[in-house]
């Protein structure tokens, strides 16, 4: 139990700071007129590939990790359902969210953190997020198994 407990929070660390690794690379290297709309801080198309491509494989490195760790099948899937359901209890808010008030115009450059607080991801990104993450830490959980071992 402790085993398979501390799989899925190293799986889990692991992703949260790849993710954040990732976005921070991305937004460094796009600028905030890569990563927004002009005027704005909707999210680009490019910065739309980057966080779902950068979240599955944020994903699936967590479910290598949590797989190496747990060393049987339980934690990547107790991994999985964190993910989902930690992921669909954060997207709630988003997707209720009944603000009527006109987005903030985005002017100049925007530092990492505004730039975090203020992006405007797309409902269905918000609502997918969950998924592809639980999907990649399955993917990542099959990758290790299916990795041939090396003889001692």
């Amino acid at each position: 139990m402790f085993r398979t407990s501390a799989a899925v929070l190293a799986g889990y660390l692991v992703m949260a700071l790849l993710v954040f690794a990732v976005f921070s690379i991305a937004y460094t290297l796009m600028g905030p007129d890569g990563a927004f709309r002009p005027g704005s801080f909707d999210v680009s198309t490019l910065w739309l590939v980057v966080s779902v491509v950068g979240g599955l494989l944020a994903a699936i490195v967590g479910g290598v990790v949590c797989s190496v760790i747990s060393r049987n099948s339980k934690g990547p899937v107790a991994l999985a359902a964190v993910v989902l359901v930690l992921g669909l209890v954060m997207a709630v808010p988003v997707l209720t969210s009944t603000e009527d008030s006109q987005p903030a115009a985005r002017e100049g450059d925007v530092g990492n953190i505004e730039a975090m607080n203020q992006a405007e991801q797309p409902p269905w990104l918000v609502l997918a997020n969950p998924f592809i993450g639980a999907l990649g830490v399955m993917i990542g959980s099959r990758l290790k198994r299916s990795a041939p071992r090396s003889s001692s």
